[in-house]
């Protein structure tokens, strides 16, 4: 009689087990999905002058609120992911001149010169110098779709290529790019002004890019003639915090922090 009662309660059991299960499913989803996370319009930090109005006017999208493809659209890893395979299929193909500097120590420079497609609406000489994100360069997918984009534009647009990025371009120094350094990025922009003496500049940074450019601004007064306005893409505005919080598991930060370094253990080797 009690092996028949003991077999009874089995059912209820794994009827238990089953939705421990299915609710443990439902949070990591939710959780990674970040679903519960509310939408809202971005919040703008600027101050109130002409320009500011200018830009609020001419982009009524920085007011809007943001709503997010549903699903998925609120995971910063799957739109990652999505966007690293759609863009190695879709990204266009920029034709460019690849142009080398020599630098006082021995270095060599080199960015990627791009035409404009069209005249720009303003009928002027508008040059786009662009600084790419950490490691990265020319032909990386999400610079080919700015740099066609901003041709069909108008705009002419000079890329810089991280000193050591490029696996077919060897170091002729024994260095290569550092988080700090904007000699590189300073030769691109003088050849630029010596070679157009007319253009005026927008001055584009990615990411650690951005770190360079407004580095390279602030370095003298001298460094920003000519330019227009400086647009600086995600850029990290405290190392010693984003190393912290690199080091988070939350959210999976950590596993960045491990693609991103061994993306830069492969760069070092590779100059080895």
């Amino acid at each position: 009689m009690s092996a028949i009662l003991e077999t009874s309660e089995l059912p209820a059991v794994f009827d238990g087990v089953k939705l421990a299960a299915v609710a443990a499913v439902l949070y990591v989803i939710v959780r990674c999905l970040n679903l519960k996370s509310p939408t809202a319009p971005p919040e703008l930090i600027y101050q109130d002058s002409a320009l500011a109005r200018f830009l609020l006017k001419s982009c009524p999208l920085l007011t809007k609120e943001y709503i997010p493809p549903l699903i998925w659209g609120k995971s910063g890893h799957i739109q990652t992911a999505l966007y690293g395979k759609m863009g190695r299929v879709r990204s266009p193909h920029p034709y460019g001149l690849r142009k080398y500097l020599t630098m006082p120590d021995g270095a060599t420079a080199t960015f990627d010169l791009f035409e404009p497609l069209s005249e720009h609406c303003t009928g002027e000489d508008v040059t786009m110098v662009i600084c790419p994100g950490i490691a990265n360069h020319s032909e990386k997918q999400y610079i080919r779709t700015f740099v066609d984009y901003a041709q069909k534009n108008g705009y002419r647009c000079a890329v810089l290529n991280h000193l050591g990025a490029l696996p077919n371009i060897e170091l002729t120094s024994p260095r290569m790019f550092t988080y700090g350094c904007t000699w590189e990025f300073g030769a691109m922009v003088n050849y630029i002004k010596k070679t157009y003496p007319q253009t005026q500049l927008v001055v584009v940074g990615f990411s650690l890019g951005g770190n360079i450019v407004c580095k390279y601004l602030g370095e003298s007064q001298a460094n920003q003639e000519r330019v227009l306005c400086c647009v600086s893409v995600c850029q990290g505005y405290s190392a010693l915090r984003a190393q912290e919080t690199f080091m988070q598991w939350d959210h999976c930060r950590r596993f960045y922090n491990f693609l991103m370094a061994d993306n830069m253990k492969k760069i070092i080797l590779s100059h080895r």
